[in-house]
């Protein structure tokens, strides 16, 4: 791989003092983008389209858009994180905002399958699940602390419809960031993620496709620094035998990851209403553990889409080669499920 031996500087090296600091990050709805967004709404309805099905010419924003057109401009080439806040769910049932999130998405990109189901409107919600010993179960369907992560996508799209009852805290931190310091601190760490790791598919393979998949975790591609990374699925790829042992090195470079991770991250916590895009390749992000309420309708439930982006379409190869498992699962698109005990029987990522 292409190695960077010195610090990139570039606004995707963000850190969380800068992120306090500055907030145009963050971008609140005013009362006319919410009035355009339910007339968008009430065009899907008297078109009778709905998702996976809605375009963009099914979901009209003449101004709104171009504010859109501003957040992907930040998310291919600014510091990677947009925070939307203020969807009035007190308006919108989950359905209608679950419509309105999915139409936003579409004028950002091309929203894809986030499993084997064809689900694009993903649930980021309690299934009871256990990701440790499951291993077609996910992070995202229990209650249980995510380490960080990205996801396998240009962006990553989050929209709060309701909260736990206690912890669930959202944070977020610049790779790019962690690269910086490793190069500046430990060069000899950070060379060994230029090189192959294995991670595990967690039983969604395609068919004739192993098991686990290489990657490297920094790679610099045509002036950018990607980043993928996930140390669960790397030590879950583990218990294929043909996978190479992980070395005293290497388990020495995850440990400085993760500290890196905690040291410069940057915390917040959602409402319902607030909607976090984020760029995969130069943003990592995490959940802590949580407490929820009983009820069914008071649990904490979050919506999430992955979306391809035009200015993020040169990548390297060997993310191309992850990505065909998601042209594989879009050849089916399943419509998104809103029903408590529908969304139990989803058993994939």
């Amino acid at each position: 791989m292409n190695m960077l031996h010195e610090p990139l500087r570039c606004a995707a090296a963000w850190s969380a003092q800068e992120l306090r600091n500055n907030p145009d990050w963050t971008y609140q709805l005013t009362a006319a983008d919410i009035e355009e967004l339910a007339a968008a709404l009430a065009e899907t309805k008297r078109r009778k389209v709905g998702v996976p099905d809605i375009r963009k010419e099914h979901f009209p924003l003449p101004r709104f858009g171009g504010t859109l057109l501003r957040f992907r401009k930040e998310l291919e080439e600014g510091r990677g994180i947009v925070l939307v806040r203020g969807l009035p769910m007190d308006r919108f049932d989950k359905q209608d905002a679950g419509t309105i999130f999915w139409g936003m998405g579409v004028h950002l990109g091309r929203a894809v399958a986030q499993n084997a189901y064809g689900d694009v409107l993903g649930h980021v919600r309690d299934l009871k699940k256990d990701w440790t010993k499951d291993m077609s179960a996910r992070g995202y369907q229990t209650t249980m602390h995510q380490p960080f992560h990205n996801d396998s996508c240009d962006v990553v799209g989050l929209l709060c419809l309701r909260t736990a009852k206690q912890g669930g805290l959202s944070s977020i931190v610049s790779s790019v960031s962690i690269h910086n310091r490793m190069i500046d601190t430990r060069p000899d760490l950070a060379r060994l993620f230029y090189e192959r790791w294995y991670l595990d598919r967690r039983n969604e393979q395609a068919e004739g496709d192993t098991p686990y998949y290489i990657t490297s975790v920094f790679n610099y591609h045509n002036g950018r620094l990607f980043n993928r990374f996930n140390r669960m699925y790397i030590e879950s790829a583990q218990r294929f035998v043909e996978v190479p042992r992980l070395t005293a090195a290497q388990i020495e470079a995850l440990d400085l990851f993760d500290e890196l991770c905690m040291t410069l991250r940057y915390d917040m916590d959602f409402q319902p209403g607030d909607m976090q895009f984020l760029d995969n390749y130069v943003t990592l992000h995490s959940r802590t553990g949580y407490e929820d309420y009983p009820e069914s309708d008071r649990k904490r439930h979050l919506l999430r889409l992955w979306l391809f982006t035009p200015g993020l379409a040169d990548i390297p190869d060997e993310l191309r080669m992850r990505y065909r498992d998601m042209d594989a699962w879009q050849a089916h698109p399943r419509p998104p499920i809103y029903k408590f005990e529908d969304m139990m029987n989803v058993s994939t990522h």
